[in-house]
């Protein structure tokens, strides 16, 4: 049969052109999707999963308590950027501290201590840059301890 005239022959080489672009795209698209995921993660909130799974008992034994002690925070951002903690039935010579995150993206992470105002709330002695945050709260007095975790918008 002969050829038409200005068509040419499919070949293998013409195959392996299109078969090495089409995977090429492929594998293109794949590392950058590969380097956005880890570019955002942040960590792993336990180590080793079986050791967390064998003190969760002792972690609810430990809220338990916590929760008998009756205290409560509820933090706000002021205006001008500082942490605003309003408590409740937290004693008077309490301390409180937090640590902060970023949830994702950034990898930023801080310390926060607070003051306590002369009409009971705490205040950050820092201001915290606008954007969310995960609020690790802890309060201490006494001997007795309270832990919260807030997210922040």
């Amino acid at each position: 049969m002969p050829k038409q005239a200005g068509r040419r022959e499919f070949t293998g080489r013409h195959m392996l052109f299109t078969m090495i672009g089409g995977f090429g795209i492929v594998m293109a698209v794949n590392f950058y999707m590969a380097s956005l995921a880890t570019s955002g993660f942040g960590g792993v909130i336990v180590e080793n999963t079986y050791v967390a799974s064998q003190k969760f008992n002792g972690w609810l034994d430990e809220a338990e308590k916590q929760d008998a002690l009756g205290w409560s925070a509820q933090p706000v951002r002021a205006d001008d950027g500082h942490l605003i903690l309003q408590t409740e039935g937290v004693p008077e010579l309490a301390l409180a501290s937090a640590t902060i995150r970023r949830p994702l993206g950034d990898l930023e992470a801080g310390e926060l201590s607070f003051s306590r105002m002369p009409d009971g709330t705490f205040r950050s002695n820092t201001p915290l840059a606008d954007g969310r945050w995960i609020v690790r709260l802890q309060m201490t007095s006494a001997g007795q301890s309270w832990k919260k975790e807030y997210r922040l918008l």
